[in-house]
């Protein structure tokens, strides 16, 4: 995972959450070094290329030095999170950071840059809804998941998070294993189950 010495364009681009046309771009124009696979097209980046082109542009290089996967947990109920939080805590591949109101949460997706949000729809102050549209505003978030939680079975609601830019929607209460592992199906990491 975190032990990869040489990544591709695509791979580049995830880690350091910006667009592969944006790595290519700086591959090109030399801010990037890295060295074109000999007889093709294609472009390799040295991971110690990767992790000075992050650094001299102030982007956090935690993703590479970890390869955790930022998890955003919001939601006010405290137990819950704090249940979710365990579980996906010994999981042992994620770095979490949780918040309990809507605004909280868009302080930390625009700070924390997370690869996932888990989501419940009926926040206190503003709901999971917008909360989605304001990820899905911002086009340098186009790679962050977002898995819905909530009580609520309306299929026209759940159809509405979905369009607001949620990937996914779970009703409560479930299983937190089985969030582990949606999860983990979403962000193609191996499901511990699998491991």
């Amino acid at each position: 995972m975190s032990s990869k010495t040489v990544f591709t364009t695509g791979e580049a681009a995830k880690i350091c959450k910006v667009s592969q046309q944006t790595i290519i771009r700086c591959f090109d124009n030399g801010t990037l070094k890295g060295f074109r696979v000999p007889g093709s097209r294609f472009r390799r980046i040295p991971r110690d290329q990767l992790f000075a082109f992050m650094r001299d542009n102030g982007i956090p290089t935690d993703a590479l030095e970890s390869g955790k996967r930022k998890l955003l947990i919001v939601d006010d109920d405290e137990a819950l999170v704090e249940l979710m939080s365990e579980v996906f805590q010994s999981d042992g591949r994620f770095d979490i950071k949780t918040a309990n109101n809507g605004f909280d949460a868009g302080m930390l997706v625009k700070e924390f840059r997370p690869d996932l949000v888990i989501l419940d729809v009926m926040l206190p102050d503003i709901n999971g809804k917008e909360v989605c549209q304001r990820v899905r505003m911002d086009p340098t978030m186009e790679s962050v998941r977002i898995i819905c939680i909530s009580g609520m079975v309306e299929q026209d609601k759940i159809q509405e998070l979905l369009a607001a830019g949620a990937n996914d929607f779970m009703n409560k209460p479930f299983a937190v294993e089985k969030l582990l592992e949606r999860a983990c199906m979403m962000l193609e990491m191996e499901t511990a189950a699998a491991g």
